[in-house]
Order: C-alpha cells, then sequence, then structure tokens
C-alpha cells in the first residue's frame, strides 16, 4: 500500500507565498511524474503542475512564473513553492502519484487535499 501526506495549506494575504509538501510512503520500487492538482469550489479539479522523474516540470499558465515544483526522489517527497499569490489560487491541493510498485505494474495514488486560501 502507498500513501500520500501533504502539508503546508494554510491562510496567506494576496501576495504572499506558501510551500506545500507531499510524502510518499509504503511499497514504493520508485516513482514516475508527481503532479499538483487543485479543485476550488463550484469547480473541476485543475492540474497544477508536473514533474517527471527526469525532473522535467510543466505548468497550468495561470501559474507560470509564479509556482514552481520540484521532488526529493531520495525523500519520496514533491514540493510546490507558490509566490505572488492571487485570491483565484484558492482552492484544495491535491498531490498525484504514479507509482512503480512491482516491476510490471505502475498505479495512481493520491494525497487528501490540503487547503490553500487566499485572502485579498
Amino acid at each position: 500500500q502507498v500513501q500520500l501526506v501533504e502539508s503546508g495549506g494554510g491562510l496567506v494575504q494576496a501576495g504572499g507565498s506558501l510551500r506545500l509538501s507531499c510524502a510518499a510512503s509504503g511499497s514504493i520500487l520508485s516513482i514516475n511524474a508527481m503532479r499538483w492538482y487543485r479543485q476550488a469550489p463550484g469547480k473541476e479539479r485543475e492540474l497544477v503542475a508536473t514533474i517527471t522523474d527526469g525532473g522535467s516540470t510543466n505548468y497550468v499558465n495561470s501559474v507560470k512564473g509564479r509556482f514552481t515544483i520540484s521532488r526529493d526522489n531520495a525523500k519520496n517527497t514533491v514540493y510546490l513553492q507558490m509566490n505572488s499569490l492571487k485570491p483565484e489560487d484558492t482552492a484544495v491541493y491535491y498531490c498525484n502519484a504514479v507509482v512503480r510498485i512491482i516491476a510490471t505494474m505502475t498505479d495512481d495514488y493520491w494525497g487528501q487535499g490540503t487547503q490553500v486560501t487566499v485572502s485579498s
């Protein structure tokens, strides 16, 4: 079994910063892509940022230049540094990881979500 545990959410004023962390634990051979999603009230879940096992990154246009995704493979942890936060960034943020649990199989795992609230 694999678990993803997120931390780092909270309440911040517009223009402020937060750093989210997501640590994976359990029966892990390796982790492929790791992603951050977010879901605002009344909206669909949105992919925010992706980082591959090789370190390549991709971002949704609305966060480019403000958010940075990174990972520590030794700790099976992914981070999301969020700067210049805006009220429209308010959402529950979820991490996602594609985990290789046996040599011939990968599976998708999700964290429980962490609330980020940006006040104007």
